[in-house]
Formats: C-alpha cells, sequence, structure tokens
C-alpha cells in the first residue's frame, strides 16, 4: 500500500520545498497538493523541484475553469522536468464556486469531464508523437496544433489522471476513462468505499474492458492519531469541526446516508445559513465520527489503517505531524503501513 502525504491549503508558495522534502525524508511515496487559496499546478511544481524521489500528485486540481490545453502544457512540463513523478489529480468543483468565484460556466460536469479527460489524451499524444491534433466534442473542440507550439516528446509521456469523484455517475467515468480515483474526506470509509465508490467503479471499468486491479484507488481520508490518547483526542476534537462543516454542503450527504444519518447533513445545512458556525461540530457524535475517521496511537494506527482499507485502497493519506519532533514516530508507521 502506498502512503501519500497533504498538504494545509494555506501553506505558502515559498513554504512548500521544506514540506515536500519533509514528506519524503520521512518516507512518503507521494504528496497530494491542493488547488485552493494557491494555484495547485504552481504547487506541484515546487514540490516536485525539491525532491528527488517524491512522487506529486493535484489533489484536486479545478480543471473546468481551465482550458485542457493550458493544463496539458503545464503537466507536459511538470513531468519532463520531474523525470515522470507528477500526477494529476482533476475534480469539477460545485455550480456555485465554478460560476460565482471563478466566473466560468457551468454544464453537466460528467459529460464535460469525460471530455476533459480524453481532449487530455488527445493533446499529450499530439505533443508525444506528433499525430494531427482532432478532438471535437460538444464541449471541447482541438484541431490545430502546430510544430511551433508543440513542446514534443518526453522521456515519461504517460502521465497518470485521478479522477476526484463523490457520485455513482463521476466515480463510473474515472473508472471508465481516468487511470484511477481519489476519494474526497467525507466519503474515505471503508463502508463508504465499499457500498458507493468501488460498484461504481466496477461499472465503469466494464465499460472499458478494464479490471480493477488496472485502477489506483485512493482512500485520502483523515486520521486522527499522535503520540498519546490526549494527542489523539485533540486531533478528534480538530477533524469532528472539519466534518461539521463539510457535512453542511448537501453533495457529501451520501455518505450521511450510509450510516442513517442524512438529518445531520440536513441540519448542518441549516446552521450554515443561520450562521451557527460554532454549534455545528456538536452534530457529529462520537459514533458517526469513529465511522468516518480512524483513531489511534503511533503504536495504534498502523494496524488500524491496514484492516480499515484492506480490499478496498492501492493508496492511503497519513498525515504528517504538526511537531518534527514526532517524525521518527511517523516514519515507523509509514513503514509499517508501505510493507
Amino acid at each position: 500500500m502506498q502512503v501519500y502525504a497533504s498538504m494545509e491549503q494555506r501553506l505558502s508558495l515559498g513554504q512548500t520545498g521544506a514540506h515536500a522534502q519533509r514528506a519524503e525524508a520521512l518516507g512518503y511515496d507521494g504528496l497530494n497538493v491542493p488547488d485552493a487559496v494557491h494555484d495547485g499546478l504552481l504547487i506541484a511544481h515546487e514540490a516536485l523541484r525539491s525532491t528527488t524521489r517524491l512522487r506529486v500528485a493535484t489533489s484536486v486540481l479545478v480543471v473546468f475553469p481551465r482550458s485542457p490545453m493550458i493544463v496539458a502544457v503545464a503537466a507536459w512540463d511538470l513531468q519532463s522536468t520531474s523525470q515522470g513523478r507528477f500526477e494529476m489529480g482533476l475534480g469539477t468543483q460545485v455550480r456555485g464556486n465554478i460560476v460565482g468565484r471563478y466566473s466560468t460556466p457551468w454544464t453537466s460536469p460528467v459529460p464535460r469531464m469525460r471530455e476533459y479527460v480524453l481532449s487530455l489524451r488527445a493533446i499529450f499524444a499530439s505533443f508525444q508523437d506528433a499525430v494531427p491534433l482532432k478532438f471535437e466534442g460538444e464541449h471541447y473542440q482541438f484541431t490545430k496544433m502546430q510544430p511551433f507550439f508543440n513542446p514534443g516528446p518526453i522521456d515519461h509521456p504517460k502521465i497518470p489522471i485521478y479522477l476526484g469523484a463523490v457520485g455513482p455517475v463521476m466515480t463510473a467515468l474515472a473508472g471508465e476513462v481516468a487511470d484511477g480515483h481519489m476519494s474526497h474526506p467525507t466519503h474515505s470509509a471503508p463502508r463508504v468505499l465499499h457500498e458507493l465508490a468501488l460498484p461504481a467503479l466496477e461499472r465503469g471499468a466494464a465499460r472499458s474492458g478494464r479490471k480493477m486491479s488496472d485502477l489506483h484507488r485512493m482512500a485520502a481520508g483523515m486520521v486522527s492519531t499522535g503520540k498519546g490518547a490526549d494527542a489523539v483526542a485533540a486531533q478528534r476534537e480538530k477533524n469532528r469541526e472539519l466534518l461539521g462543516f463539510l457535512y453542511s454542503t448537501p453533495a457529501y450527504w451520501p455518505a450521511l446516508e450510509i450510516f442513517g444519518c442524512r438529518e445531520v447533513g440536513e441540519k448542518l445545512h441549516s446552521m450554515t445559513r443561520e450562521g451557527k458556525w460554532a454549534e455545528m461540530p456538536g452534530l457529529i457524535d462520537d459514533e458517526l465520527l469513529e465511522n468516518i475517521i480512524p483513531s489511534g496511537t503511533y503504536d495504534e494506527i498502523a494496524d488500524v489503517l491496514i484492516k480499515r482499507n484492506e480490499g478496498l485502497a492501492t493508496q492511503i493519506t497519513f498525515p504528517m505531524p504538526d511537531d518534527p519532533a514526532e517524525d521518527g514516530r511517523t516514519r515507523e508507521v509509514i513503514a509499517a503501513l508501505r510493507a
């Protein structure tokens, strides 16, 4: 099982290199970088530039405001300069953000994402093999690639494309056209993966004649861990607060429905409208919290994560500690997970 670190979205571009170097030194296989308050492609470049072994994945790049050609050119450069260590996690974001924050038209996301992935592959083929660029879909049309603008072949042209997907139709699309699936933190619990994600991935893979073994499956969940019970309890409360915010979004309620808790999401949604932010974590009770987020000390957490993700994920995320003094214990956990 591969283990990926992650980054806090407000970590600056100037801090990214040191963060990536620390992840590499701790033995992580890869690093997921956000695309939120800083540009995900710039963050990925800094992380790749600062390391020699670590794989770096966007988790996830908001694609609809970006032309596939713009993303393809950047990805080609990142893959070339890193000697094949770049991975693209792509996502749609929600309609409110696409329209209101990015001023980009909203259309049906699944057909549009299908064309996005296929057009990227067509562009990459033109770059690598100088084949005529001819992709004509409903949402994207690419028909011109003069030699002057073609960056040409690279040593590692296969750039993995993962889809960050929550709903069953988008998850099935990941199984059909992408190289893998990145689960959302709200949808990374074993029961949710087993009942929602994997069946959809299997349906999609079958449509393109593939097997589940052909797909990377990243369980990008949160973890409550630390050197002792008090540290674990403190992290649990931080995660409870985050879940209270996340589950106020209706798109994430299918995970709550798995545990018979849809009404929790509905109440949280109402509380956001009333401005009752401080009260929201109280709706995430201990049972739901434990179902969604695994917990345990450094001595316990590797066994917990292996048992939870066995047969469900090929990659998981594990948090880097805030205190570098705990790096040694973290390195031991990562080694146990990778073994």
